[in-house]
C-alpha cells in the first residue's frame, strides 16, 4: 500500500503495554478463580462496617486519617 511508513516505534511501544495489561489482567483472574477469597459475611458487627468497608481495610483507612470516596 502506498503511502503507508512502518509503524512507529511508539504505537509499537504501546502495543506492547497493552498485550502486557492483558496478560496481567488474565493471571489476576486465573488466580482470583484458583483461590477465591473469603467473602464478607452478614454476621460481621455492625461497628466493623464503616462507609461500605469492614474488617482490617477499614482499621487501615482510619489510621491513614483518609475517608472513603462517596459511592
Amino acid at each position: 500500500m502506498a503511502g503507508r511508513g512502518s509503524t512507529t516505534f511508539q504505537k509499537r511501544q504501546k502495543e506492547q503495554q497493552r498485550k502486557e495489561k492483558r496478560a496481567e489482567k488474565l493471571a489476576r483472574r486465573q488466580g482470583r478463580k484458583q483461590n477465591p477469597s473469603p467473602e464478607i459475611s452478614e454476621s460481621a458487627p455492625v461497628d466493623a462496617v464503616v462507609d461500605g468497608v469492614a474488617g482490617s481495610e477499614a482499621a487501615a483507612i482510619a489510621e491513614a486519617g483518609v475517608s472513603p470516596l462517596p459511592e
